[in-house]
C-alpha cells in the first residue's frame, strides 16, 4: 500500500507539473503547433472519456454492487457519477467566467511586435500600456487562481485512480498532463507580456499545476481515515464523472478552437484505440 501511494502520488505530481512544459514551450517555440495541439487535446479526451466509462464506471459498480447489492450498488453508482459532473460543474461556475482559464492563448503573442510611435504620443502610450499591462497581469493572475482551483480535483482524480488500480493511473496522469500544456500556455502568456519576465511568467504557470498534487495530498488525508470498499466505490464513480466532463467541456472545445473540427475527433478516436489496446495488454 506505502508503495501504491507514492506511486500514485508521483504521478500526480507529474501531471500536475506539465503546465510547466506548456510554459517553457510558449517561450522556446516560435510558433504555436495549432494541428498537434489539437489533435493532442482529442486524444487526450478520447483516453479519459474511454477509461471512464469503459473501466472505472464498471469497476466502481461492481465494488458497489458487491458491498451494498445490485439495486443499490447500481444507483449508488450512478448517483456518485453524476455527482462528479456536478461537483466540477459547480467549480466551473464559481471561477469567475471573465477570466475564463480556458481563454486561448499563442505563442505568436509573446513574439508580437509593437509598432513605434511619435514622440508626442509616448505619454498616452505609456499610460495606455500601463493600464493594458495591468489588465492582462491581473488575467495571468486569475488564469492561474482558476487553472489552481480546476487541477484540485483533477489531482485527487488521478491519484485516485492510480491507488485503485496503478495500471490505470499512468493513462490517466498523461491524458491530464496533455491536458494541462495549453493551460500553462494561458497563464504565461499574458504574465509574461504584462512584465516582460519570462521567470515571472514560468513560476505562476508551474504553481498552478501544483494544486494537482496538493489535491491528491488533500483528498488523500481526509478521505483515508474513512476508507472503506463502499466509499472507494463512491469517490472511484465521482472519478469517472469528473473526467468526462473535464473531456467535454474542456478538452474537445478547445481542441476544436487550435485547429480544424476533424483533427480533435481523429485524436479523439486514437486516444479511445490506444486506451482499449493498453486495456486488453493488461488483461
Amino acid at each position: 500500500m506505502e508503495g501504491n501511494v507514492l506511486f500514485a502520488f508521483m504521478l500526480t505530481l507529474f501531471a500536475g507539473l506539465s503546465t510547466g512544459i506548456g510554459s517553457a514551450i510558449a517561450f522556446f517555440a516560435k510558433k504555436t503547433n495549432t494541428k498537434f495541439l489539437s489533435i493532442s487535446l482529442g486524444f487526450s479526451a478520447g483516453v479519459m472519456i474511454y477509461v471512464s466509462m469503459v473501466e472505472i464506471f464498471f469497476k466502481a459498480q461492481e465494488s458497489l454492487i458487491a458491498e451494498l447489492g445490485e439495486k443499490t450498488g447500481s444507483w449508488v453508482t450512478v448517483i456518485s457519477f453524476f455527482g462528479g459532473m456536478f461537483l466540477i460543474g459547480l467549480i466551473d461556475k464559481l471561477v469567475p467566467s471573465s477570466e475564463n482559464p480556458h481563454e486561448l492563448h499563442s505563442i505568436e503573442e509573446i513574439n508580437e511586435e509593437h509598432p513605434d510611435h511619435t514622440h508626442h504620443q509616448e505619454q498616452i502610450d505609456k499610460r495606455k500600456e500601463a493600464e493594458k499591462n495591468h489588465k492582462l497581469l491581473r488575467m495571468g493572475m486569475f488564469t492561474a487562481l482558476a487553472i489552481a482551483i480546476h487541477n484540485f480535483p483533477e489531482g485527487l482524480a488521478t491519484f485516485i485512480a492510480a491507488l485503485h488500480d496503478p495500471s490505470l493511473g499512468i493513462p490517466i496522469a498523461v491524458a491530464i498532463a496533455i491536458h494541462n500544456i495549453p493551460e500553462g500556455i494561458a497563464v504565461s502568456v499574458p504574465i509574461y507580456y504584462a512584465t516582460g519576465s519570462k521567470k515571472k511568467a514560468f513560476l505562476y504557470s508551474f504553481l498552478s499545476g501544483l494544486s494537482e498534487p496538493v489535491g491528491a495530498l488533500v483528498g488523500y488525508l481526509i478521505l483515508m481515515p474513512f476508507m472503506s470498499e463502499t466509499l472507494m466505490g463512491i469517490v472511484f464513480a465521482s472519478v469517472a464523472g469528473i473526467m468526462i466532463y473535464i473531456s467535454l467541456d474542456e478538452l474537445l472545445p478547445s481542441a476544436r478552437e487550435y485547429g480544424e473540427h476533424h483533427l480533435s475527433i481523429y485524436g479523439m478516436v486514437g486516444g479511445m484505440a490506444v486506451m482499449a489496446l493498453s486495456i486488453l495488454l493488461f488483461l
